[in-house]
């Protein structure tokens, strides 16, 4: 390049300089405005080999996208509920201890209690629960370890679950109480245990049944519903509350033969 050549570029930016140091001596130049303005400037480069040559700033380094942060994680929680609903505890417990959370859930709302209790995993659901694990966390059909396992008869884990924290107002999907679940499948052990903890016995349900209609009219009649009745009607179930339709427990009784029920309801003033 000539001298001819050079010279005018430089009386160039030599203007342009200028002009940038009146526009912002005058208030005129801020923030987006001077950095585009800027890096346009540096877009010129450097001129020759002089000293006088403009310097361009180095290029930033590009910026690492963002690692997930909980991404490894995520696998250690989806194969602690994996490794829970099958029941291997040895695997659980090294989940465990690598720092799988016991609160994750899957793409159902199960945490690793859940599936150990819906499997009957029983004892992978007491590791579960000595870890922390929540026996009220609801999947998304309402089911808590704690419904669950008073609906199914696992009376070792509702017993657990009354140690830990068990919601006894906590309801499923019916809006039934746990009570009236163990009532339905005629539980009598976990019956007891619920009432011995104070669960509410006149809980009304979404289909307007209470524990006690549910052991008689989904009941069969046999030994067990019968005592099932009769530990309901000791912890002061009302023997009249009549379902939507305004049949009572024991009208109910009486149309199925239930000859036992229908004494016992009516000792306790049932008609």
């Amino acid at each position: 390049m000539t001298r001819s050549q050079t010279r005018p570029r430089r009386q160039a930016i030599a203007e342009m300089l200028g002009l940038m140091g009146l526009l912002m001596g005058g208030g005129l130049l801020a923030g987006q405005a001077s950095q585009t303005l800027a890096r346009s400037l540096g877009g010129l480069g450097s001129i020759g080999n002089s000293g006088n040559a403009l310097a361009q700033s180095p290029p930033r380094p590009p910026r690492p996208a963002p690692i997930p942060r909980n991404d490894g994680m995520a696998g250690l929680d989806r194969n602690l509920i994996t490794a829970a609903g099958i029941g291997d505890v040895d695997l659980v417990n090294r989940l465990l201890a690598a720092g799988a959370s016991v609160q994750a859930v899957d793409e159902r709302g199960r945490t690793a209690l859940l599936a150990a209790v819906y499997n009957r995993r029983n004892e992978v659901a007491r590791t579960l629960i000595t870890a922390g694990a929540d026996v009220n966390r609801k999947d998304g059909e309402s089911g808590s370890p704690f419904l669950v396992a008073a609906a199914t008869g696992q009376i070792e884990i509702v017993r657990l679950a009354l140690s830990h924290g068990a919601d006894l107002r906590s309801t499923d999907r019916y809006d039934g109480t746990a009570l009236i679940a163990a009532s339905q499948h005629g539980n009598v052990e976990i019956v007891k245990l619920l009432l011995k903890a104070g669960m509410p016995v006149d809980h009304v349900n979404q289909l307007g049944w209470t524990a006690l209609l549910e052991a008689v009219v989904l009941g069969d009649g046999s030994a067990r519903y019968e005592e099932v009745v009769q530990l309901l009607l000791d912890a002061g179930a009302d023997a009249n509350l009549a379902d939507r339709e305004g049949v009572t427990p024991t009208r109910h009784a009486r149309e199925r033969g239930y000859k036992t029920m229908v004494r016992m309801l009516m000792r306790a003033r049932g008609h």
